[in-house]
């Protein structure tokens, strides 16, 4: 039986039908040949079998024969800057690489950002990403309004966005990584943070643009950045993003500096806690895991990024089983050059069998749960997206399943994560088109691409002192 919200007869619909569809919903409810109808920017109703006849205001009706319907993607940790230093320092180490590239992400402006963000945007939604975040921590001083810059390329391209606003206090001569230019004052980054919220962030039900608070890691930021951003950020009522345990190296620096590992370090700072998700979270062991699952800590797991840096596999299956919420991110693309978060599925199963649960580790559905209820449960935005179900947002992605790449498949599900990257032949973000036959609908591609080059070889020749 379809379940449906309450009619309303005035608003346009469209039917999608004769597709499969993934609602990964609480019982990971499927219909091998079912519909969906958009009432809106709402989710009316989905079922098994055609659309009910005599619906008023049908605007469109969509054939999915060949299709599997799914919920958007969601990418819970990125870094939109990357997209115009993607290819350098591809041997390195986190550490080494976050060194060998901090003095040219530290030269960034707006136009640099921009175009960047488009670029990484336009890459995300047309694999199928309907729900973005950026965790942007570089702003040099007189670089213009990077935040503004970047959350109105999110806007034109109408994808929904969450800009974890972040921050660096601790520079080289305090004993952090990146040079001190790159970084604000502990004041100065609270007060841009504030602004920011206050100027951006919506926390309606249908909310575009969201804010958190994002100080960048423990070794940039001073802990009274940690502790003041936590305070700011609960005072405003918004989510808590930093990056947590990725390397070995960063837990070796913890010790050093704080006498603890990063979890019981981030735990004294008032950093744990169900409004907060970190980035990676690759070196947890037992009790880590069990802290993050007692405070509901979320985790943004980014398997392309820990396997480009060599930072290693994340236990994935160990957070799952102890309840702690997981999604998938791109992370920048400086660390993961394809920036597409439709390719996570697939490399967060493969990986993740590489680990001590084998073939055990994940399946193609719950990689999809990842990447889509998973990622809005992470966000904070779980009774909203992340699942096909009346009542919720319009966040949808029909995947095209009958060509060459996929047609052999017998499962689409399996064909979706196992199969190489689906063409997506329609993306609605509240309700509305974003992606028509593998192309975006509202920005020029080509355009952006020629912009993004064209920026990425300006700031090549700033960084080089030309």
């Amino acid at each position: 039986m379809a379940a449906s919200a309450s009619p309303d007869s005035a608003v346009a619909r469209v039917i999608i039908e004769n597709c499969a569809i993934a609602t990964v919903d609480a019982d990971d409810t499927e219909y091998a040949s079912g519909h969906v109808v958009v009432a809106g920017n709402r989710i009316e109703s989905v079922g098994a079998g055609p659309a009910p006849e005599g619906l008023d205001g049908v605007v469109r009706r969509i054939d999915g024969t060949g299709h599997l319907l799914t919920p958007g993607l969601v990418n819970t940790h990125h870094h939109f800057y990357q997209w115009i230093t993607r290819g350098l320092a591809t041997d390195h180490n986190l550490f080494n690489w976050l060194v060998a590239l901090y003095p040219t992400w530290a030269r960034i402006d707006e136009p640099m950002a921009a175009a960047a963000a488009q670029g990484s945007l336009a890459m995300m939604a047309r694999g199928g990403v309907t729900t973005a975040m950026d965790h942007h921590y570089v702003y040099p001083r007189g670089a213009g309004d990077l935040s503004g810059a970047i959350i109105k390329a999110a806007s034109d391209m109408g994808v929904r966005f969450t800009l974890a606003r972040g921050s660096m206090d601790r520079g080289e001569s305090d004993g952090g990584l990146p040079p001190d230019f790159a970084v604000e004052s502990l004041e100065g980054a609270l007060a841009a943070t504030e602004e920011t919220i206050d100027r951006h962030h919506d926390a309606s039900f249908d909310a575009m643009t969201q804010i958190a608070v994002a100080p960048c890691s423990p070794f940039s930021v001073t802990t009274d950045l940690l502790k003041q951003g936590a305070e700011l950020a609960r005072r405003k009522g918004v989510r808590l993003h930093t990056h947590g345990s990725e390397t070995v190296e960063e837990e070796k620096f913890c010790h050093e500096l704080f006498g603890m590992g990063p979890t019981d370090y981030f735990e004294s700072t008032g950093w744990l806690g169900e409004d907060v998700w970190m980035a990676h979270c690759v070196h947890m062991n037992d009790s880590d895991i069990a802290a993050f699952a007692r405070t509901r800590t979320g985790v943004a797991h980014c398997p392309s990024s820990n396997a480009r840096l060599a930072a290693g596999i994340a236990r994935v299956p160990d957070m799952l089983a102890a309840g702690v919420p997981v999604g998938l991110g791109v992370d920048g693309t400086a660390s993961n050059e394809s920036g597409e978060l439709h390719t996570e599925l697939r490399n967060a199963l493969l990986i993740n069998r590489l680990g001590p649960h084998r073939e055990a580790a994940l399946n193609a559905r719950q990689a999809l749960r990842l990447g889509t209820y998973g990622g809005a449960r992470v966000l904070g935005r779980a009774g909203q997206i992340g699942s096909v179900e009346a009542g919720k947002l319009a966040d949808l992605v029909l995947w095209k399943l009958d060509g060459l790449g996929h047609s052999t498949i017998a499962d689409p599900v399996t064909a979706l994560v196992f199969g190489a990257a689906a063409p997506v032949t329609l993306s609605l973000v509240n309700g509305a088109p974003v992606v028509e036959d593998n192309r975006l609908v509202t920005v020029d591609e080509d355009a952006i691409a020629r912009t993004a080059r064209a920026e990425s070889q300006r700031l090549a020749r700033i960084a080089a002192g030309g």
